[in-house]
């Protein structure tokens, strides 16, 4: 049996929510889910693990940013539309200023070795900080409808059919996510 763990936390107002997701989003450019599960979970004390998943699920399936998907409804939980406005903000104000600076100086210096070769360094950095939180939020399969080998399976076959075989995303959303939503509606429904 899973002992309860010390309860939730809650934002002070759409002020902090503000502040917390505008630090996540200067913290983790090209790698914001990570430090969005480190912080949303694990600091900040706002959603357990099995919310984290949960509410990443959703944000996955609609369209746009999974994580700006994930701050809009992590802000009207608290706060309703104050609260997603607040959250949503946050992870593109000022973010959306350091780009358009960084642009303008990548016009001027795209040229120089150094900073292309700093370019694709942070792509593996990016890469490693996307294969960590895999590995992380794993632990919450435990508790999944489907089971660690039927979500291993499904990852599996996403993982050789987007590197290997080339299947656009759209294609393994449509495939594959209509085969496991049906295969955990069929696992809830027994």
């Amino acid at each position: 049996m899973v002992e309860p763990g010390p309860p939730l936390a809650r934002p002070a107002s759409p002020a902090e929510l503000f502040k917390v997701f505008t630090l996540l989003a200067l913290q983790g450019f090209g790698g914001v889910l990570a430090v969005a599960q480190r912080e949303l979970v694990e600091r900040q004390r706002w959603l357990t693990q099995a919310q984290f998943v949960e509410m990443l699920s959703v944000g996955q399936v609609l369209p746009g940013p999974n994580v700006m998907n994930l701050s809009l409804m992590l802000g009207d939980r608290f706060f309703g539309w104050r609260g997603a406005f607040a959250a949503l903000a946050g992870m593109t104000l000022v973010p959306l200023v350091v780009v358009i600076a960084l642009a303008a100086l990548y016009t001027q210096f795209a040229a120089v070795p150094m900073v292309a070769g700093a370019l694709r360094g942070m792509g593996a950095v990016s890469a490693g900080l996307i294969i960590a939180t895999a590995l992380k939020l794993m632990g919450s399969l435990k508790t999944n409808a489907m089971g660690r080998w039927l979500c291993g399976g499904f990852t599996l076959l996403t993982v050789v059919g987007i590197t290997v075989l080339h299947v656009p995303l759209v294609w393994i959303v449509l495939g594959l996510g209509s085969i496991a939503v049906t295969a955990a509606w069929w696992r809830l429904s027994r």
